[in-house]
């Protein structure tokens, strides 16, 4: 078993909600991440998946650094990253955004948009070195060396995501945090990305945290499979565990959902379909905060918030029915 190279310990992240113009003032606090704990081990990729507003996209930007958190750690190769320590930390992981169109540069060439990493952290002083560097990437991400003359604009959203790819690869990271980079995609699309990273990762030996809500393409890339809700992470297995014995029912109502492709299969497939709308990150509810749509709910779960349980398997869940 490959050792842990991330690990995410009671993260929370809170943003103040003010009021005033001139004199402001705190009259809430939104919990988008209320405290996530999760491992990754060296090689390996968890999914994290959940509905939109469950704090995913913001547990990836804590990843990177980019946003602060309110509390909790945050340790690669077990160690905590210091605000000094950041730009070298970003040398080691790198982000795949979720916007093929919003995150690349109109106004730069490919080559200066992939190269760019390089030139930030001092390592295209060689013309030469740079320019088969820029070459080599393309080729890894299915382009050719010569589109690096072109323009973003140029290019189909796949190929745009290729390039988001290639620019994270500049700097040979261990770990690359992908936030839902084939959402905005289209499905034939999405297949071609997703084999991409599958095959990036055995031939470079990366480590994926892959944030999606398609749990489709999460059951087909993932080897750990993290479920959260509403700012905290409900339950955690291997994909084989997680989609044939789901634990804690708001699992089992995602999965219900994913239509299958036999046809008899999916006549016999039974929707959990949940009531009632997710409760604001601004009144969390007390207790469990799945009880005002659990199907399952008890009286206990009004009040008492579960811990997470983990069995001897690694299948951890937190939910009362498992005590």
């Amino acid at each position: 078993m490959q050792p842990e190279i991330l690990k995410v310990e009671d993260l929370k992240i809170h943003f103040p909600v003010m009021k005033g113009v001139i004199f402001k003032k705190q009259v809430a606090t939104v919990k988008a991440v209320d405290g996530v704990s999760f491992s990754v081990r060296r090689g390996e990729t968890l999914g994290v998946v959940g509905e939109s507003g469950c704090g995913k996209s913001t547990t990836g930007l804590a990843l990177m650094h980019m946003l602060q958190a309110t509390s909790g750690r945050i340790l690669f190769e077990g160690e905590e990253v210091t605000p000094s320590q950041i730009k070298q930390f970003r040398k080691r992981v790198q982000m795949v955004y979720q916007d093929p169109y919003g995150s690349l540069n109109p106004r730069m060439k490919v080559k200066d948009i992939i190269g760019e990493p390089l030139e930030v952290h001092g390592l295209a002083k060689d013309p030469e070195k740079y320019q088969r560097r820029i070459a080599e990437l393309l080729r890894m991400v299915g382009l050719l060396p010569d589109m690096a003359e072109r323009y973003a604009h140029e290019f189909s959203g796949g190929q745009r995501q290729r390039i988001g790819i290639a620019r994270a690869l500049a700097l040979e990271p261990s770990v690359i945090v992908c936030d839902e980079p084939v959402s905005a995609l289209d499905v034939s699309i999405q297949a071609q990305v997703i084999n991409i990273f599958k095959e990036l990762q055995k031939r470079l030996g990366l480590t994926y945290v892959f944030i999606a809500h398609d749990l489709a393409v999460v059951r087909h890339i993932s080897d750990r499979i993290a479920v959260m809700y509403l700012g905290r992470v409900v339950e955690v297995a291997s994909r084989e565990e997680l989609y044939s014995h789901p634990k804690h029912p708001y699992t089992q109502a995602l999965l219900s959902a994913v239509p299958e492709a036999n046809v008899d299969a999916e006549s016999r497939r039974q929707r959990i379909v949940l009531k009632g709308e997710i409760p604001s990150p601004l009144r969390v509810p007390e207790g469990c905060r799945f009880h005002t749509r659990c199907p399952a709910a008890m009286a206990r779960c009004r009040t008492e918030d579960p811990p997470m349980q983990e069995s001897a398997s690694g299948h951890a869940v937190a939910c009362h029915l498992y005590p």
